[in-house]
């Protein structure tokens, strides 16, 4: 797959072939999507919901009346569900949201995120991610030349300062280093904007993958 490089300035930069064993697969698996979504979702919750047991309820123990004789039903503290200010049943508590997911379902949910863009034609190729100064009506100015309004800005290695700056306070436009690229931030986003560094970048990783398989 061969696509047209371009500059924020609106000159062209040549053209760039994309592996199609990563960004040309046909039979896109929404299942396998899905689960990697869910997979980033859960290990980024905080899990520090809580509330209080019996234990930590601040009331008496003292029984409330006695056992029998009075007519009503037996009950031996206030501490209980059933009365207010009472403690909570089976309520959230700490814990981690995270659950396994194989390596290789990682990689595959990836490149079938990519080829997705590819496949609908919201892939853009830039020559390079930077920017003279940190403004960001300058660069918001280039974006809407280029056609970028919601997308997904994979830089290179590392970001570029002054893109970084003029882009952060850009709506809907997420710029990440190589090393976060991943399934739920492109998918969120109408458009997956590539620099030459990062398609270089991401045919290493996959080489990577392929000689550890």
């Amino acid at each position: 797959m061969k696509l047209d490089v371009i500059q924020l300035d609106g000159k062209k930069g040549g053209s760039i072939d994309l592996d199609d064993a990563i960004f040309g697969i046909e039979d896109i698996r929404a299942d396998i999507l899905q689960r990697m979504v869910v997979w980033q979702l859960a290990k980024r919750r905080a899990g520090t919901h809580k509330i209080k047991t019996r234990n930590e309820v601040a009331r008496t123990g003292k029984k409330m009346y006695k056992q029998k004789g009075t007519g009503g039903a037996r009950h031996g503290s206030r501490k209980a569900a059933q009365f207010v200010g009472g403690a909570k049943v089976f309520g959230p508590v700490n814990r981690s949201h995270e659950f396994d997911l194989p390596k290789k379902v990682k990689a595959l949910a990836l490149r079938h995120a990519l080829s997705s863009k590819a496949k609908t034609g919201s892939i853009l190729v830039l020559e390079a991610a930077t920017a003279a100064e940190p403004k960001t009506g300058a660069l918001k100015a280039q974006f809407e030349t280029a056609g970028i309004k919601n997308a997904l800005i994979i830089a290179g290695a590392e970001v570029e300062k002054n893109f970084g700056l003029a882009s952060r306070n850009i709506p809907f436009i997420d710029v990440l280093p190589i090393a976060g690229l991943n399934v739920y931030d492109v998918l969120r986003r109408d458009t997956l904007v590539l620099t030459r560094a990062a398609i270089e970048a991401i045919n290493e990783r996959f080489a990577e993958t392929k000689e550890a398989a």
